[in-house]
């Protein structure tokens, strides 16, 4: 494991738009900071920059509330409309209690509101959702940034979840592309010859954190670069494998 990691932060991204190519915002972003990518860089990139991109975003002015919205608005006095969509992106609700609604994503993710989120917002009276697919986007941005540097990368694309019996939020990965999101201790010794047998740790997540001590919520800096992580390199594998296996699921 290498003794010395630096993260940095990427600055120079304009606000996203619409159609915006998400990979060009990268690049335009490290050659104002001037930041040249080596080798075994992860880029890691905030799912608020690739969702606005991708148009991920609702004009609440849009939606129609639910009875069920309605009712749960006014006993916590929430926004209705913002409610209805969380509803709308979720195939779970795993838990409702004094005016949080812990649900499940179509990603397998279980957050806080299906990932709703009004914060970073382009404009009022709109919320950011989820990209579609983070995976796929971790794997566009990756490829272009190859082509544009000729350096063998990982990309990252992140967002903030709370933790089950832990205070606060972190950054954890929801898109991975060029490594695994995972170290995997099992099989080796530890120096009194004991013999890992469940060690596994959620490398793409430990990045992502990080990376997000750079980044910062109010910023405007949502790409930094991670360098000097030895990750194991792979072309197949996804942000998806960071997602609990139900059958291994003690809560559910």
């Amino acid at each position: 494991m290498a003794a010395d990691i630096r993260v940095l932060g990427v600055d120079g991204i304009p606000e996203a738009r619409a159609g915006d190519d998400s990979a060009q915002l990268v690049i335009d972003g490290l050659h104002h900071s001037g930041i040249t990518l080596e080798d075994n860089d992860v880029v890691v990139v905030t799912h608020k920059l690739v969702s606005k991109a991708e148009d991920r975003l609702v004009d609440l002015r849009t939606i129609t509330p639910s009875a069920f919205a309605e009712r749960l608005a006014s006993q916590y006095d929430k926004d209705p409309r913002q409610i209805e969509v969380v509803l709308q992106q979720s195939t779970r609700i795993v838990k409702m209690d004094r005016g949080v609604i812990i649900a499940e994503t179509p990603h397998g993710f279980i957050c806080a509101n299906a990932a709703v989120d009004a914060s970073n917002a382009p404009e009022s009276e709109h919320v950011v959702l989820l990209p579609i697919d983070p995976d796929a986007t971790a794997q566009q941005i990756r490829t272009r940034l190859q082509q544009e540097t000729g350096k063998q990368i990982a990309v990252i694309i992140t967002d903030s979840f709370g933790r089950p019996w832990r205070a606060g939020i972190i950054n954890i990965a929801i898109g991975v592309a060029g490594m695994s999101p995972f170290h995997d201790y099992r099989g080796e010794y530890d120096e009194h010859g004991y013999e890992l047998r469940a060690t596994v740790i959620a490398a793409a997540d430990e990045i992502a954190s990080a990376a997000e001590l750079v980044m910062g919520k109010l910023d405007r800096r949502p790409v930094a670069v991670v360098r000097g992580y030895d990750y194991a390199h792979s072309d197949t594998a996804s942000g998806r494998e960071l997602v609990m296996d139900p059958a291994k699921d003690l809560f559910r």
